[in-house]
């Protein structure tokens, strides 16, 4: 642990006055995502200062609701990702739980407080951002445009997930959740929507016949959830409904994470389950199918960019970043007597942090034995999370 919370430091660096992550060794940029998300293990190892400087870096980009999906330079003009601002929400929230006060979101982020930032996010998400994010008012549930989640491959070259994404809706709850507690004067109204979202997650996504969630209600702009087509995929996101809390029955939880249990590898999760799917997953490419979408599973992320690695991506790859949240929810689920399991679940990534670059995770490995480790050699969030989760289970 103390090798992995030193690791922490390489991927955090100055952008101006402020600070910011690089996602990932040799070749990431400053991800909107990936940094938020980072943000969460600093939290957790106690790196207060350095995550409000990320934290102050990023709010200052919000402009209707949107961030940057990355930044190249001076560039944040990329605004394609529905995650990355709720994110923001999360981290401020766990931030000022972990200081135990509010100070935090009085600070002065590029001319606003950040309060107003947030406020700004859970607004624009109700209106419509500019770029096509918006909340389902009969629902209360949030339509993402296609690759605007962290499985983000170039549409259609990687994972269609148009429509109204697992996890989005999970973080959009805990916003709501957040700002009820923060806007005293309009607290009702966002515990009202907060519950309302719970409601339509469970009625909509819960899979009885599989005991899991759908992974997305696939959906056009404008289609409300209520006629959109849930899918069959049993993918790692549903986790983050039992760790952020939008999930609260126990017999839901051990069901999720019987399904998601096929997922695993040491160390890492599966992107995707290695079975057929009744809800096609097509991946094309100048208009014709590299996949047969009724077996969408790829277990071997090699081969040709476009062709082969694309594919292969978010589709049977498996993790490190997401593989803590299946700890971290076993021990939400079975409770103090679960505790040492998760802590074993979680120490199969020690292998992977004693080879390659030492003290770090790799991005992916292979979703087929031997679970060959690609990608980038350090990948931020996959550090991160691991730490997160080993200090909460510790």
């Amino acid at each position: 642990i103390e090798l992995t919370l030193s690791a922490l430091d390489d991927y955090v660096v100055a952008r101006g006055d402020l600070k910011t992550v690089i996602a990932g060794y040799p070749w990431f940029l400053d991800w909107g995502r990936d940094s938020l998300i980072f943000v969460r293990g600093l939290i957790a190892a106690g790196r207060f200062e350095a995550a409000r400087d990320v934290l102050k870096l990023f709010g200052q980009y919000e402009d209707r609701g949107t961030l940057p999906n990355m930044i190249r330079g001076s560039d944040a003009g990329n605004r394609d990702t529905s995650d990355a601002p709720l994110w923001f929400v999360v981290a401020c929230a766990e931030l000022a739980a972990a200081e135990g006060h509010d100070g935090f979101l009085k600070s002065d982020c590029g001319g606003r407080r950040v309060r107003q930032v947030l406020g700004s996010i859970v607004r624009s998400y109700l209106a419509g951002t500019p770029n096509g994010v918006r909340m389902d008012p009969e629902s209360g549930l949030i339509f993402s445009p296609s690759h605007f989640t962290w499985m983000d491959t170039n549409f259609p070259a990687g994972s269609p997930r148009q429509g109204y994404p697992i996890e989005i809706q999970v973080f959009w709850h805990a916003a709501l959740v957040f700002l009820s507690r923060i806007e005293k004067k309009e607290c009702r109204q966002w515990q009202v929507l907060a519950g309302q979202v719970r409601e339509s997650l469970l009625r909509f996504f819960w899979r009885p016949e599989a005991g899991c969630l759908a992974d997305c209600l696939h959906a056009d702009p404008g289609q409300p959830a209520s006629s959109a087509r849930p899918d069959d995929a049993v993918r790692p996101n549903q986790l983050l409904a039992i760790t952020l809390g939008a999930i609260e029955s126990v017999d839901h939880m051990r069901r999720i994470l019987a399904a998601c249990e096929e997922l695993l590898v040491p160390g890492a999760i599966r992107s995707l389950a290695d079975r057929p799917v009744k809800h096609p997953i097509t991946i094309r490419r100048n208009g014709s199918a590299l996949n047969d979408p009724y077996r969408p599973y790829w277990g071997a992320y090699c081969g040709d960019e476009d062709t082969r690695r694309k594919p292969a991506y978010h589709n049977g790859t498996a993790w490190t970043w997401p593989f803590p949240a299946y700890c971290e929810a076993w021990a939400l689920a079975y409770g103090d007597a679960g505790r040492q399991t998760a802590l074993a679940w979680l120490t199969s990534s020690i292998g992977l942090l004693e080879s390659g670059c030492l003290g770090h995770l790799p991005e992916i490995l292979d979703g087929d034995f031997p679970h060959t480790a690609r990608g980038c050699d350090a990948q931020a969030w996959g550090a991160s999370e691991w730490v997160r989760v080993w200090l909460k289970l510790s």
